[in-house]
């Protein structure tokens, strides 16, 4: 009997121990997770069964073993859209291989919980860019440089890296792909931290891109990194590298943060707040981890004080002279939702079945009520101040290791500054111009605006010299096109963009921009065109010229919409969605403007309300496609905008005011920031008939904001006129513009400085100079009699020679008695004086000097501009009243 019982123990061991090694090969160990992911893997297979061959004839490959397997699983199962539609199943197999591949050659890869590495290093998407294979070349580049370090200091080494390669530049919406960046040698922080977070995937840390979607003390927003470092979240600066972990010039404004979040890929059960959780992402709530919070409860009710189910709340912040969502959530069956937030004032509103309703929550409010109480097409007025969190002292780092970093910074700025030394100039323009017989001008700024991605654009430039549409077409790229896009790409449309012929009756200007033309939204630009003319072949492209209906009707018929897949909202491009068959709304309108073009029919994104159009008749066509078809336009009033002689400075559309028209239960933004309808006024504005809101605001020198808002309809045929009167914070300074304090200059002496740094945590004075003029010359014999205020005060204070104002004979040394912080700096292509100019909403011409004073945010507190003489007395002046403003809150 002992020896029955025996051989029974074994036998059970053998079978527990062959379980857990069975267990132990499986990627996803969990079982039932991982049944949870075969069956959402299940689903999206038929989902995207138009692709079924592309995306799934990998899992046939008799080499695939079961990690891979599951791997790819975990992927197809949670991927938005825009992946489903444009890439393949041996794209993901060969990102599922290098992340297997760093874990198992680093240490650390061994000490990442399963969890962890499958949301923060499997996952081969970081945001809304286009995708390419740069965690495989990354590792390469990497792995020998960090693999005897330990996981903190392979981070900070991997994001010297980074700075190597790339630095800070504004640019527009789209996300370009790792390579492509490198490749520039500058981005936006949005593209900086892709960048950085697929450089710690590929060397298997984990790592995710974090961001606050709006500040509330400035306009703007801001995106960085966190990465996961022996069972903790830490935080830095992409592409800015700080000898520390958690430490970055945006410490002190995050917190003052009101948001501060992250969309983790798949099903994810970590132990953060999630604002939101989808059957393929979470959006998860990191505000705690910088800043000081609040929770924010609202109850919404009816008109008869029953709460509302359902409802859908935004809870919003003011930026940009709009009010922003960061956050969005339902209420419950007890009409309750609530987030977590910063310690400063929201705007929440509530809307359902088209009746809405909003309130402001201050920083005592425990629980609000909002009542759905407002129906469209009131017409009243009111004010609303809003205020941020209070400002917090940040510990600055050991002056040894600030400059100790200092220098390592200067060194990889000279690695990146040798590279983009070998983009084309003056000399490979002449060279071509001489090789094509093409104006030399023209072709320096397209080169020049290539960076590293000129060889393609001069190959194209080439191939296409005879042609009378080669400088207008490529005019009709965005720069960023110029920088990333190959020159088989270009020819594909160039080549074949009127194949089909041209509408009878499209003028001759429209041609390039909304035919030719391959840019149409914020897709990446593809080689559709040939393809999409075998698709659709010359007799229907003809029919179609004769009856745009065709198309509309096509894009409706075959084309089913999902808006809820995409959600890291990057465009599919118009193949993708040919193929696939399902796209969100916005691709759907980017496929309906590729096959119009295609076609040889004008077409086009409304900019301002973004709405896909044709042009017949002399007229631009809506094209509604949740409506029934209109052949005419839509009924139109016009907006009649004046500016008030008592504001200080010219308002400036998104900075200063807004419009929004009212549609399904909310107020959605126009886009016409920057628009040169509005450059000047009396301006007008021609637009749909309906119900809009207009808020113009005033933002103060502690970043708080106080802003007038009217309601009104607009009608057809009429003229509404606006008023533009910039409100005035009562009892504190009014900023007029803000100025990025983390844009950078470079010293007499090479070192690279923000102006952030350079304020002393005082502000500073910017004095845009032409040195060789008198108005200038005024100034600098005006600043000397107030040298010992300024002394006294120890902010910054910046001279700054446009490059094209400079001559060899300028020397700064002539000009005695200037404050002791005086630094004269040369204003490269005038980019500074650009964004001060851009952000006053004037234009400078000639009229140097300008002068102007920035508070420790950015914001312009004082200006002038052209001969004046006492701009030193108002500067103190200024000063002074800052001080006084501070000392009284």
């Amino acid at each position: 009997m002992k020896t029955h019982t025996y051989y029974i123990l074994i036998i059970t061991t053998l079978i527990l121990i062959l379980s857990s090694c069975k267990d132990n090969n499986h990627f996803l160990k969990d079982s039932n997770y991982r049944e949870k992911v075969h069956q959402q893997f299940l689903y999206r297979k038929d989902f995207a069964k138009n692709r079924k061959e592309a995306l799934f004839g990998v899992f046939e490959e008799k080499s695939l073993n079961i990690q891979q397997r599951e791997a790819l699983e975990f992927l197809y199962a949670y991927m938005p859209l825009t992946d489903l539609a444009d890439y393949d199943g041996h794209f993901f197999l060969s990102q599922v291989n290098a992340a297997f591949k760093a874990r198992e050659y680093f240490n650390w890869g061994k000490t990442i919980p399963d969890d962890v590495f499958r949301h923060f290093v499997l996952v081969y998407r970081v945001n809304n860019e286009y995708l390419d294979s740069a965690r495989i070349v990354f590792f390469e580049e990497l792995k020998e440089r960090i693999k005897d370090m330990s996981m903190a200091e392979a981070a900070l080494e991997v994001n010297h890296w980074c700075h190597e390669k790339v630095t800070y530049r504004g640019t527009d919406g789209r996300t370009s792909a790792p390579l492509a960046l490198t490749k520039t040698s500058w981005g936006r922080c949005g593209e900086e931290s892709v960048l950085a977070v697929t450089a710690l995937r590929a060397v298997g840390i984990p790592a995710r891109q974090c961001y606050t979607p709006r500040w509330v003390h400035t306009d703007s927003n801001h995106a960085w990194v966190e990465v996961w470092i022996d069972g903790k979240w830490h935080y830095l600066g992409a592409c800015e590298p700080e000898p520390e972990l958690n430490v970055a010039w945006f410490t002190a404004p995050a917190k003052r943060a009101m948001m501060i979040h992250t969309n983790v890929f798949g099903l994810y059960e970590g132990p953060e707040q999630p604002n939101l959780q989808t059957p393929f992402y979470s959006t998860i709530n990191l505000l705690s981890n910088y800043a000081s919070t609040r929770h924010v409860e609202v109850k919404v009710i009816d008109s008869k004080n029953n709460p509302v189910s359902d409802a859908l709340v935004k809870y919003k912040v003011y930026n940009y002279s709009e009010f922003y969502p960061i956050a969005t959530v339902k209420t419950n069956q007890d009409g309750i939702a609530s987030i977590i937030s910063g310690q400063g004032d929201l705007l929440i509103w509530a809307s359902k079945n088209n009746k809405y309703g909003y309130i402001k929550s201050t920083l005592n409010d425990e629980c609000v009520t909002l009542s759905l109480n407002q129906k469209a097409g009131k017409s009243y007025n009111e004010n609303m101040e809003m205020n941020p969190p209070k400002e917090v002292e940040v510990s600055p780092l050991s002056e040894e290791k600030i400059k100790n970093n200092a220098i390592r910074l200067a060194y990889e700025d000279s690695i990146r500054n040798a590279y983009m030394n070998s983009f084309a100039g003056e000399k490979e323009a002449a060279y071509l111009a001489q090789e094509t017989s093409l104006d030399k001008e023209h072709l320096l700024n397209f080169l020049t605006l290539a960076q590293g991605n000129w060889k393609d654009i001069a190959t194209f430039i080439r191939h296409a010299k005879d042609n009378k549409y080669l400088i207008p077409y490529l005019q009709s790229l965005s720069e960023k096109d110029l920088r990333d896009t190959p020159a088989h790409f270009l020819i594909d449309h160039f080549d074949n963009g009127m194949h089909m012929g041209i509408k009878e009756g499209t003028p001759e200007h429209l041609i390039v921009p909304y035919i030719l033309s391959p840019r149409i939204e914020l897709e990446l630009i593809t080689p559709w065109r040939k393809k999409a003319h075998h698709i659709i072949g010359i007799d229907r492209a003809k029919m179609a010229q004769k009856d745009v209906m065709r198309v509309i009707n096509y894009v409706k018929d075959s084309i089913t919409i999902n808006d809820t897949d995409n959600y890291y909202n990057c465009r599919i491009t118009p193949i993708g969605t040919y193929e696939l068959k399902i796209a969100d709304r916005r691709s759907r309108d980017v496929f309906f403007v590729a096959l119009c073009r295609s076609c040889g029919i004008p077409a086009r994104i409304e900019q301002s309300t973004s709405t896909p159009q044709y042009y017949e008749n002399e007229k631009w066509i809506d094209v509604l496609f949740e409506q029934p078809q209109k052949t005419m336009p839509q009924a139109k009033g016009t907006i009649v905008f004046t500016n008030a002689k008592e504001n200080a400075i010219m308002p400036s559309y998104g900075s200063h005011y807004t419009l929004a028209r009212y549609q399904e239960g909310d107020f959605h933004t126009l886009n016409y920031r920057g628009d040169h309808t509005l450059l000047n006024y009396p301006a007008e504005l021609t637009l749909d008939e309906g119900y809009y809101r207009y808020i113009v605001g005033s933002r103060a020198n502690d970043g708080s904001v106080t802003a007038t808002i009217s309601y009104f309809n607009l009608k057809a045929e009429t003229k509404h006129p606006i008023e533009i009167i910039l409100p005035k914070p009562k009892g504190k300074m009014q900023v007029m513009g803000i100025v990025d304090m983390n844009s950078i200059v470079t010293l007499a002496d090479g070192t690279k400085k923000s102006l952030k740094d350079l304020s002393n945590n005082k502000g500073i004075v910017l004095c845009f100079a032409d040195p060789g003029k008198e108005p200038t010359k005024h100034i600098l014999q005006d600043l000397p009699a107030q040298a010992n205020e300024f002394n006294d005060w120890g902010g910054g204070l910046l001279f700054l020679v446009p490059d094209d104002k400079k001559s060899s004979a300028f020397d700064a040394s002539v000009f005695k008695g200037l404050p002791n912080q005086s630094l004269w700096i040369t204003d490269n292509e005038r980019s500074l004086l650009n964004q001060a100019c851009n952000a006053l909403n004037i234009q400078l011409g000639d009229d140097f000097p300008l002068t102007i004073y920035l508070n420790n945010n950015g914001g312009i507190l004082y200006f002038a501009k052209g001969y004046r003489i006492g701009i030193g007395e108002n500067l103190i002046r200024t000063l002074r009243a800052e001080e006084q403003t501070k000392t009284r809150e």
